[in-house]
C-alpha cells in the first residue's frame, strides 16, 4: 500500500479467467455525479496496462453501450464493469452512476462487489446520499477506502476534505478514517496555486513523485519530516486501535518502535474487516503520461487490502420452493449458483446479462436454470425455465473478449439468455435454486404514456416488457381505472432515459401524457330515481319500468343491490336485468365520468309489458334511474388518499412538515430514528404527490427517502371537486 518505491505494472490489463477466488477482487465505485469514478476507472485501467494497440487506453466496459444517452444526459446513466490485473490479481472495477435517479445501478454494483471505493472531489465535500450509501455498506460490513479527486482544482483541499471524510464517515470514531499518504506539492505558479505532483507515504515515509508521468520514489528531505509526523503517528495510532495484538497499544505508548512490515499488515486486515477506513487521492494522467497520480497506491490498496470472494458471507440460497440450502463459501467446485446483476440489449448479440458467480463454475454453452422473484406487480412475466447459454465474456472497452469459464467469485458477461432479468438466478437445470432478491428502491414518479402512432402501438408492448426486465427499479402499471400505461420511474432523469431506450433501442416513440389518478364517485345523500324506458312506434316494442332509492354506504363497501319489488311489479326474471343496467351504469360515473362506489341501490318498484319488456330494456332502465337519482342529490368526488413515510434528516424535518401540509395533507405523527434522523408519517391526497419524488429530493438536497401506500378514498374538497370536473367538461 504505498511502501515499496515500484510496482508490479500489471500484465496487459486484458483480463483473463481467474482460476481461484483468491486472485480475483470486486470492487464498486462509488460517489455523487461529477466527483470523478468515470475518470478515476479509466486511469486505475491505464496504469494497470489496459491500452490498446494504439496506446490508447479503453473506455470503460459496460454490457451494452449507451454512449449516446451518456452523452446527451452528460453522466453515467448505468453500471458498468473494467476488468484490469494487476500485480496478478484480477480487479473487476464496477463504475456506477452518481445520480440519484440511477440508484438501481448502484445497488446491483453493491451486490456485485466485496468492497467499496467512496470517490469523493476535493473541491466539493460529501453530499447527503453518499453518506447514505456509506451507511448501507456499514450495515452489512462492506470494506470502505475513500479516494478523494479533483486535486487540480483551485478550491482543492486535500488536508480539509479528509477531516470532512472523518467527520461525515467515521461517526463515534473519527479516527477510523484517516489519510495514508500526503499531498507533494510543486512549485507555486502565478495564480499562488502550487500543483499536487505526488505523495507522501505516511508509514513508509517515502516521497513518491509523479511529475514526470511515471511514479519514481526518493527518501524525504529533512525539512519534510515534521510536516508529516503529527498526521503519521495518528495514522499509527488509528491502526493499533484496530490490532488483533492488544499488547500493541501498551508497548508503542512505551516507546517501542512498530516495525513498518506490521503495521502494513494491521493495516490489511483492518481495512478487509471493514473496521479501518483509509484515504487516497488520485488525479488522471496528463499529457500522455502512462500513469496518473495515486493509481498506484489505490491498485496497491485494492490487490492487497481488500477482501477476496472467498472472504465474503455466503448469500442465502433456496430451493426454488423456499426450501433453505447450505453453500459452501465461494467453492468452484460446488453447484452453481449465479446471479444476474444487470441485463441490456445488444444491436449485435441481442440480450447480454452481466453476472456475478457465487458458487461452481459457469461455463459458455451450457444449459442452465434460471430462476426469477415473480416480480409480476412490476410487470414481469413470471418465468423458472431452462435456458442454453452462449458465449462468456470480460467487456474490454466496447469489445467483449470470450472468456474459458467464470468461477465462484468472478464476474462475466452471458449472452444468449433471452428469458433472464436483472436480479434472477443461475443454476445447474438438475439442481434449481433461487438467491435471495436484493433491495430495491420502489419507483415513485409515474410517467402515462401511450404509442405515437399505430405502428408504434404494435411494437410497444413488447417494448415496454424489455425495458421493465432490464431495470427492476421501473415498474409497468397497466391501469384499468383510467386506461393508462404507466410506467413507475425514480426521478426524471430516469424517465428520460427510458423514453430514450424506448425509442432507440426498440424503435417506439410515445408521448407523455399527464398521469391520471382513480377517482371515483359516491352519493352524499340518500335519493330516488325512477327509470322509464318505453318506445313503441314501428317494430317491437321496448318497456321497462323501475324505481330505486339509493344510499351512501361507508368506504369501501362497493355497490349493495337490494330486492324489495312486491306483488311482482317487476317480472323475477327482469331483477338481474335492472341490476346489471345499474351496475354497468355505475362503473360510466353519473357526474365526472368516474366509477360510482360505496352506495346501496334498493330496486322498490316497477312495471312491466307482457310482449315489450326485456332484458336489455329493463337493464336501459335502471341505467337511467341511477342518474334521476345522481341528478336529484350532491355526488361526492372521492380521491385517493396515500399513506406517506418520509425518512428525512433532522435538519429537514420543519421544510417536509410545512410542504406535506401545503399537500393537503395530515401529518400523523414523527419519530426519531438513528443517524439523525426523523420518519414523519401522513395522510396524503395522491393527486398532490405526483411529483413527490422529484420535490422532495430537491427539498431535502438529496437526503430524504419517503415510500408510499394507498390508504383509502375520501370526498375531495369542493372546490378541488369543482375544479377536476371542469377540466372533464372542458375536455369533453
Amino acid at each position: 500500500m504505498g511502501d515499496k518505491a515500484s510496482a508490479h505494472p500489471g500484465a496487459a490489463g486484458r483480463a483473463t479467467a481467474a482460476d481461484h477466488p483468491a486472485s480475483v477482487r470486486n470492487v464498486v465505485l462509488v460517489g455523487h455525479s461529477g466527483s470523478g469514478k468515470t475518470t478515476l476507472v479509466e486511469a486505475l485501467a491505464l496504469t494497470a496496462g489496459a491500452v490498446n494497440r494504439a496506446g490508447r487506453v479503453e473506455d470503460g466496459g459496460t454490457v451494452s453501450d449507451y454512449d449516446e444517452i451518456e452523452h446527451r444526459q452528460q453522466r453515467s446513466v448505468q453500471l458498468s464493469l473494467v476488468p484490469v490485473e494487476w500485480d496478478g490479481i484480477k480487479v473487476n472495477l464496477l463504475d456506477t452512476p452518481g445520480y440519484a435517479d440511477f440508484v438501481g445501478e448502484l445497488r446491483a454494483g453493491l451486490r456485485a462487489a466485496d468492497a467499496a471505493l467512496f470517490v469523493v472531489s476535493a473541491s466539493d465535500g460529501v453530499d447527503g446520499s453518499t453518506r447514505m450509501v456509506w451507511e448501507e455498506c456499514a450495515a452489512v460490513g462492506m470494506p470502505r477506502a475513500i479516494v478523494v479527486t479533483h486535486l487540480e482544482a483551485a478550491r482543492a483541499d486535500y488536508e480539509e476534505m479528509t477531516r470532512i471524510c472523518a467527520e461525515a464517515f467515521g461517526g463515534d470514531d473519527p479516527d477510523a478514517v484517516l489519510p495514508l499518504y500526503l499531498p507533494l506539492h510543486g512549485p507555486q505558479g502565478p495564480d499562488g496555486h502550487a500543483p499536487v505532483t505526488g505523495l507522501i507515504g505516511l508509514l513508509s515515509q517515502q516521497l513518491f513523485d509523479y511529475s514526470s508521468g511515471e511514479r519514481k520514489g526518493s527518501e524525504p528531505g529533512e525539512e519534510q519530516l515534521p510536516e508529516i509526523e503529527e498526521a503519521r503517528n495518528r495514522l499509527i495510532e488509528g491502526i493499533i486501535a484496530e490490532s488483533e495484538d492488544e499488547t500493541l497499544m501498551d508497548r508503542y505508548l512505551g516507546g517501542e518502535q512498530v516495525d513498518v512490515k506490521t503495521l502494513i499488515e494491521d493495516l490489511e486486515r483492518a481495512v478487509a474487516r471493514g473496521t479501518f477506513f483509509p484515504v487516497l487521492a488520485a488525479a488522471p494522467a496528463v499529457d500522455g503520461a502512462r500513469q496518473g497520480l495515486g493509481t498506484i497506491e489505490v491498485l496497491e490498496l485494492i490487490t492487497r487490502g481488500f477482501p477476496t470472494p472467498l472472504e465474503r458471507e455466503a448469500p442465502r440460497v433456496t430451493t426454488v420452493d423456499g426450501k433453505p440450502r447450505e453453500l459452501k463459501l465461494c467453492d468452484p467446485n460446488g453447484p452453481l449458483v449465479a446471479e444476474v446483476v444487470k441485463t441490456a440489449s445488444d444491436p449485435y448479440v441481442g440480450r447480454v446479462s452481466m453476472v456475478r458467480v457465487f458458487s461452481g463454475t459457469l461455463r459458455p454453452d451450457e444449459t442452465v436454470h434460471v430462476s426469477g422473484h415473480g416480480l409480476t406487480d412490476r410487470g414481469h412475466e413470471d418465468h423458472d425455465v431452462d435456458e442454453r447459454i452462449g458465449a462468456l465474456s470480460a467487456p474490454f472497452g466496447k469489445q467483449q473478449r470470450t472468456l474459458t469459464h467464470a468461477i465462484a467469485g468472478d464476474l462475466a458477461c452471458v449472452a444468449k439468455l433471452s428469458r433472464a432479468e436483472t436480479g434472477d438466478t443461475l443454476s445447474a437445470k438438475d439442481d434449481p435454486l433461487l438467491m435471495e432478491p436484493w433491495q430495491m428502491p420502489d419507483p415513485l414518479l409515474p410517467l402515462a404514456i401511450q404509442a405515437h402512432s399505430k405502428a408504434d402501438e404494435d411494437k410497444l408492448s413488447q417494448g415496454l416488457s424489455r425495458l421493465v426486465a432490464e431495470d427492476p427499479t421501473m415498474r409497468l402499471e397497466q391501469n384499468q381505472n383510467t386506461h393508462q400505461v404507466v410506467l413507475w420511474c425514480l426521478g426524471e432523469a430516469h424517465a428520460d432515459v427510458a423514453l430514450e431506450r424506448l425509442r432507440s433501442r426498440y424503435g417506439v416513440q410515445v408521448d407523455v401524457v399527464p398521469h391520471k389518478v382513480s377517482l371515483r364517485e359516491t352519493f352524499a345523500n340518500k335519493s330516488a330515481g325512477r327509470g322509464r324506458h318505453v318506445k313503441q312506434s314501428g317494430g317491437h316494442g321496448q318497456y321497462a319500468i323501475c324505481e330505486i332509492e339509493v344510499e351512501p354506504l361507508p368506504g369501501g363497501s362497493g355497490i349493495e343491490f337490494v330486492d324489495k319489488v312486491v306483488g311482482g311489479a317487476v317480472p323475477r326474471q327482469f331483477i338481474p336485468s335492472v341490476e346489471k343496467g345499474v351496475r354497468a351504469q355505475a362503473a360510466k360515473g353519473v357526474a365526472a365520468g368516474h366509477p360510482l362506489v360505496d352506495i346501496r341501490v334498493t330496486l322498490r318498484d316497477g312495471k312491466a309489458h307482457s310482449v315489450d319488456s326485456s332484458d336489455a330494456a329493463f337493464q336501459t332502465a335502471g341505467a337511467l334511474a341511477l342518474r334521476e337519482a345522481a341528478a336529484d342529490t350532491k355526488i361526492h368526488l372521492l380521491e385517493p388518499v396515500a399513506e406517506v413515510s418520509v425518512l428525512v434528516g433532522d435538519d429537514y424535518v420543519g421544510a417536509v412538515m410545512s410542504d406535506l401540509s401545503g399537500r393537503r395533507g395530515r401529518v400523523l405523527g414523527t419519530e426519531q430514528t438513528s443517524g439523525g434522523r426523523t420518519l414523519i408519517k401522513a395522510e396524503v391526497p395522491e393527486i398532490e404527490i405526483g411529483r413527490y419524488a422529484i420535490d422532495l429530493r430537491s427539498l431535502s438536497h438529496g437526503t430524504a427517502r419517503f415510500n408510499r401506500s394507498y390508504a383509502r378514498h375520501e370526498p375531495m374538497p369542493p372546490q378541488v371537486a369543482e375544479r377536476i370536473r371542469e377540466e372533464a367538461r372542458d375536455a369533453s
